[in-house]
């Protein structure tokens, strides 16, 4: 058995939910009469058949809903492995630091090319933390201060999942200074991220090594689900970039967040209009059972 999950960012109809279910039924699946997690927000239809083809057939049907389709069993994970720029904080890190030096234009651009796939993510961090070089420390606290903000619904999704019984770790392409403090805000765990060298008070234009990249996030993913006992089926991975696609392709569920294109395409599910309580309905958690 599956379940379809259909999550608005605005309302949902029980017209919307005959229109995903006679959709389901003409694509050859066998369908049960949906079931609201919230009314007016989010809802199940189980079914029998191919889960491929079903979502084929709804994705998208309904304008402003996301759709997330998976097995029945095991909706609530026991662990969550989760990116943290642009995914767990609506911002990229590196790309603010570099306002500071003037430079964010030049930097965004590499940014956005290695979380799309075309650049190699450790070369590409490399280059564009030694065009950091000689940047004042203290502008790591500012940047934080004036820039990080919580993604929203990242709070009620964490400490949910943890209220459940269940383990967070925030893992991160970005840097220790900001991840350490945005794991500690929302309620991870445990947070693993990359090292910003510093020197006399200044960036050094160098980042220690081994570099936390795509294997490293896999690894993570892999190394936490044996130490917890896990199948893979109950783990749950989030991320937007390219570097996410390998440790998303391993989870039970892999959701591209708002993702860039290869990152989606690579994603069992993809939440692209909702924010992160989508992963909550996903687990068919109400809202009544979030922790704030």
């Amino acid at each position: 058995m599956f379940v379809a999950t259909a999550i608005a960012s605005d309302r949902l109809t029980s017209a919307d939910l005959s229109t995903l279910a006679d959709a389901l039924q003409q694509s050859g699946q066998a369908v049960s009469s949906p079931a609201w997690i919230d009314e007016g927000r989010a809802a199940d239809i189980s079914f029998s058949g191919d889960a491929a083809t079903a979502r084929s057939a709804i994705e998208g049907l309904i304008t402003g809903t996301d759709i997330i389709v998976q097995p029945a069993a095991d909706r609530v994970k026991r662990l969550l492995v989760a990116d943290m720029d642009s995914t767990m904080i609506t911002i990229e890190c590196i790309d603010e630091l570099a306002d500071y030096a003037g430079i964010k234009a030049q930097i965004a651009e590499v940014t956005e090319r290695a979380m799309r796939g075309e650049l190699e993510f450790e070369g590409a961090l490399e280059a564009r933390v030694a065009l950091l070089k000689g940047l004042p420390e203290s502008v790591i606290d500012t940047c934080y201060r004036e820039r990080v903000r919580i993604m929203p619904g990242a709070l009620a999704l964490v400490r949910t999942l943890r209220a459940k019984g269940g383990r967070a770790v925030l893992v991160s392409g970005g840097f220790t200074v900001f991840a350490d403090r945005v794991a500690a805000e929302i309620g991870f765990d445990r947070a693993v991220s990359n090292t910003l060298n510093i020197v006399d008070g200044l960036l050094a234009g160098t980042v220690a090594k081994p570099i936390v990249g795509a294997a490293t996030k896999q690894q993570v993913l892999s190394n936490e689900r044996q130490s917890l006992g896990l199948s893979d089926a109950l783990t749950l991975a989030i991320g937007d970039g390219a570097n996410d696609i390998p440790m998303i392709q391993q989870a039970g569920l892999g959701i591209a967040y708002h993702a860039k294109p290869k990152t989606a395409a690579a994603a069992m599910a993809c939440v692209n209009h909702g924010d992160l309580t989508a992963i909550l309905y996903a687990m068919g958690i109400p809202s009544s059972e979030w922790a704030t």
